[in-house]
Order: C-alpha cells, then structure tokens, then sequence
C-alpha cells in the first residue's frame, strides 16, 4: 500500500500532509514554496510510494468554485501530466485554514508562533487529509 499526500494548494505556499504506508495516520510534511512544488513532489516520490493525491477544492459558502481554482485548475493538470500512474482527488477544504489556526490555539503555541503561515498551511493539509481518511 502506498501513501495518500494531501496537497493545501496556493499562489505563495502549499501545505503538504502525507499517510503512513497503512494509510492509518495523517500528518503533516511540510510547506513548500509553490514555485517549487513540482520539483519537491518528484523527489518525494522518488523516495516514497504515493496511491493517491488529495487536492483541496476551495469553495464559497454557496457551493460555487473559489477564485483561486483558476491557479488550482493549471497545477492538477501538470500534477497529472507529471504523475499519470497517481490518480488525483479532489476534497473540499471550507474552513480549514480557520480549523488550522484554531488547532494552535487549542495546542497552546503562543501568538507569535500562530503567526507562521507556513504552519498554517501544513495544518490544513493535514486537515484535509483527516478528512479524507474519516470519510473513506
């Protein structure tokens, strides 16, 4: 069995949360710039084995597709022309960020730390992925 990697996509930074080989535990990886993503991903998969990309589906309160899609959209393309073995799925990922920055606090990280962005972003991936897991 291999791992399931989620990928909280955005224009500066993605956030990446990744399984254990049994699929069990989800925990975050690491934030990477998301100009340099591609390239992390190929190496990452040189070393691991990935089954599954989870990309997170921004989307408004009505259901309709987030503006942001429009830089999602081109990266999943690329994610697939890259990977054609590693299927993507897509996940909604409402209220993540507001669930990441409330897990530090829940966590106890003092206010400068809440301040990482770069935190912020590996959390909702792993939020992401948590969700996935439960649900499947």
């Amino acid at each position: 069995m291999g791992r399931i990697l989620a990928i909280d996509f955005g224009t500066k930074r993605t956030g990446l949360a990744v399984t254990d080989e049994l699929q069990i535990i989800a925990s975050g990886l690491t934030t990477v710039l998301t100009k340099d993503l591609l390239k992390f991903l190929v190496d990452y998969i040189q070393k691991e084995r990935v089954e599954l990309f989870l990309v997170g589906e921004p989307k408004q309160m009505d259901n309709t597709a987030s503006e942001s899609e429009t830089h999602i959209k081109p990266f999943i393309e690329k994610l697939e022309k890259t990977f054609p073995n590693i299927p993507v799925v897509r996940i909604d990922e409402r209220f993540t960020s507001k669930m990441a920055f409330q897990t530090m606090i829940d966590s106890g990280l003092k206010k400068k730390q809440r301040k990482n962005k770069a935190l912020i972003d590996e959390i909702s991936a792993t939020l992401i992925l948590q969700s996935y897991l439960y649900a499947k």
